[in-house]
């Protein structure tokens, strides 16, 4: 069963107090997908927020905490992962594959995204990093051989930019579920923007993406429910081939 274009929408729980990520929620039920509880609201309220946003909504949960550690540790961290009963939960696929795998492992029934390469990295991070020539000319190649590590360990798929889906799913096929975010649509493209490899939502989803996270473009407006309804046109036009 197709999803609809509301459901493509992840939006991003970054705010330093539940009391603005519960006003979202309310403001967002019905109209995404997914919440994603990241790094900033999780280091504050711990599993609390898991459970404040299962009782607030039946929006599904994308938990990115991006981990990143020997095996053993990433292990045991991803089994209290796995009690927390979220859809989704991200690691660093510039890690071993050893790594991903204790993750897969002990993440029950969650699915396990690898993180290929940010949305703010561009040649010059890659080349920053020692990579060789190969990649910083075409860092899509890494974002290429860490989604095929990602995958042997048994990840479910990775978060990459929208600019790689397509390259990805003509590689792997459907069997790589691919989050994507960096999106701008056509009304919040701005100079200057930190994100280097942005799409927009139609652009993302004729690509291949299977969630798009969203949360400038949300966040910010002044009707953030009106907002998310606008995003979902685009992907909806996008899905039906009637927007570039």
């Amino acid at each position: 069963m197709q999803k609809t274009a509301k459901e493509y929408i992840i939006f991003p729980l970054d705010f330093p107090s539940m009391a603005a990520a519960e006003s979202h929620i309310r403001q967002l039920d019905g109209r995404v997908g997914m919440f994603k509880i990241g790094l900033e609201l999780f280091i504050r309220q711990g599993p609390a927020v898991v459970k404040m946003v299962k009782k607030m909504s039946s929006a599904g949960i994308f938990l990115d905490l991006k981990l990143h550690d020997i095996s053993a540790t990433v292990g045991r961290a991803m089994a209290r992962v796995s009690d927390l009963g979220v859809e989704l939960v991200t690691v660093h696929g510039a890690s071993s594959q050893k790594m991903l795998g204790a993750a897969v492992e002990n993440a029950g029934k969650t699915k396990v995204l690898a993180v290929t390469l940010l949305t703010d990295n561009d040649a010059d991070t890659v080349r920053a990093q020692g990579f060789k020539d190969e990649y910083v000319r075409a860092p899509e190649k890494l974002v290429l051989l860490r989604t095929g590590m990602a995958l042997e360990a048994g990840c479910a798929g990775v978060v990459c930019s929208g600019q790689e889906t397509a390259m990805l799913k003509a590689q792997f096929g459907k069997r790589c579920l691919t989050v994507t975010p960096g999106i701008r649509p056509q009304w919040h493209l701005t100079p200057g923007d930190d994100q280097k490899r942005i799409v927009t939502p139609a652009k993302a989803v004729q690509a291949g993406s299977d969630y798009l996270v969203i949360g400038r473009p949300i966040r910010d407006a002044d009707d953030p429910a009106r907002a998310a309804e606008k995003v979902a046109g685009e992907i909806e036009a996008g899905l039906s081939g009637s927007a570039m």
